[in-house]
């Protein structure tokens, strides 16, 4: 059964409480306690397990700005996260097409079939998470802020009460983020140009190229990328403008020439060549 999210220390936007939290954020714009001053003003709308802030930049891997995991949870949410598999986290991808400013939760920018991926059953599920919201902000061009709150084991979702509460002060969080993490673009290589960055094909297609070069057609690296990020076939024949048979055909010659026979020998292939055998190896958080 379900256990609703603690209540005790809820106390509304508007309140006296959210002023002087939301106060000591803008004194600690700049300085190292941020992060955490921010967290307190999102705990006092509502309750949470964990919280996590990535900055993401076209092929850059991630930089991990802040979180609130013990060592152990931080393995799997931010060491075993930068060695992969963010390249199919539905948030990464949104950040990555550049979806509007504000407050989605992970069921409103995830592929149509996410939920039963390779990477949600092998990778997502590892977290405990029963609901992950996030807001996104961009403090330059083509460079993203993703601030997640998380509710993990037998919590509830968010409820729409809460979802109102956290849209309500999500103009805020922007504006405060925005001012505090304003040296973030300083950290990436911002070298690619706009026109550039809409040029070049999605990470995950990249990467699917790099290690399947030479044995798979460039409409196949598509249908791979695709696959992998946990659409369906007929999310992909929409995406691609192609039939759903044309993509079942390409999904069977993949696998021929993959020689394997299931998406889950697939995305197994995939993470065990991009993480240089398996979950190991170095940790790239910062």
């Amino acid at each position: 059964m379900k256990t609703p999210a603690k209540q005790s220390q809820i106390v509304g936007e508007g309140s006296e409480t959210w002023a002087v939290l939301l106060a000591k954020c803008i004194d600690a714009i700049g300085l190292e306690n941020f992060p955490i001053a921010l967290i307190d003003a999102l705990r006092s709308l509502v309750e949470f397990d964990y919280s996590v802030v990535f900055a993401y930049y076209q092929n850059e891997r991630p930089l991990c700005l802040f979180h609130t995991f013990s060592q152990k949870r931080r393995l799997v949410f931010v060491d075993d996260y930068l060695k992969g598999p963010y390249l199919l986290d539905p948030f990464f991808k949104a950040c990555s097409r550049q979806i509007d400013p504000g407050l989605y939760r992970l069921s409103d920018v995830a592929p149509d079939r996410f939920y039963q991926s390779e990477y949600y059953r092998s990778y997502y599920i590892q977290t405990g998470l029963s609901e992950e919201v996030c807001f996104i902000l961009y403090p330059a061009d083509g460079v993203a802020v993703a601030i997640s709150l998380m509710r993990s084991g037998e919590s509830t979702r968010f409820s729409p009460r809460e979802m109102r509460l956290l849209g309500s002060a999500t103009p805020v969080v922007i504006s405060l983020t925005q001012s505090h993490w304003r040296d973030v673009p300083e950290r990436f290589d911002l070298r690619t140009s706009a026109n550039q960055q809409r040029k070049i094909r999605s990470q995950t297609e990249n990467t699917v190229s790099a290690l399947f070069s030479g044995r798979i057609s460039p409409r196949e690296t598509q249908v791979v990328a695709q696959v992998l990020e946990g659409h369906s076939s007929d999310s992909i024949a929409k995406n691609l403008g192609i039939s759903v048979g044309t993509v079942r055909i390409h999904r069977r010659n993949i696998y021929a020439k993959l020689r394997i026979s299931s998406q889950q020998e697939l995305f197994s292939m995939f993470f065990k060549k991009i993480t240089d055998g398996g979950w190991g190896g170095d940790t790239a958080a910062q």
